[in-house]
């Protein structure tokens, strides 16, 4: 299992500005990044303790499940700043939310809070901040105990 997840109030604001227009957002590094996670052979686990936003939305989509605190909120600018999202993160962003809601964020800009992401399926459940990673521990639980390569297997049936 891989459990992914940040420190104080933010998960990950994004790139540094000035480090996105210098040529940051555009660096297939992060589509890497994500690709990589996306394959990772067990359960991966986005524990978001706060704030996601623009690019590092991207390892968080490739997660198998998100988990959030009450007051994270969601939003991927790329529309205002004139990026264009990592290439994998629109179909995955669609897979969960459907079109319409892909649109609300990446074109309309949407700010989404935690409550209107679960009813989304944006994230999967929602934790007190104090409990965020013993519920990430508890739901790779079985796969930490299963046989090597079952998870693998299973996710593979998923797809």
């Amino acid at each position: 299992a891989l459990v992914l997840t940040g420190e104080g109030k933010v998960f990950s604001a994004g790139a540094d500005l000035d480090d996105a227009r210098a040529g940051l957002a555009t660096d297939p590094v992060w589509e890497r990044l994500s690709a990589t996670i996306a394959a990772f052979p067990g359960l991966t686990i986005a524990a978001l303790n706060g704030a996601l936003a623009g690019g590092s939305m991207g390892m968080a989509l490739a997660c198998d499940l998100r988990i959030a605190v009450p007051g994270a909120k969601f939003f991927y600018p790329v529309m205002k700043l004139g990026f264009l999202p990592q290439p994998s993160d629109p179909a995955r962003l669609v897979a969960l939310i459907g079109p319409a809601r892909a649109k609300m964020i990446l074109m309309a800009g949407q700010k989404i809070e935690a409550d209107e992401a679960l009813s989304w399926g944006l994230i999967d459940r929602i934790v007190p901040a104090e409990t965020l990673l013993d519920t990430a521990r508890a739901l790779a639980a079985d796969v930490l105990t299963a046989k090597p390569g079952h998870a693998a297997a299973i996710k593979a049936m998923i797809g």
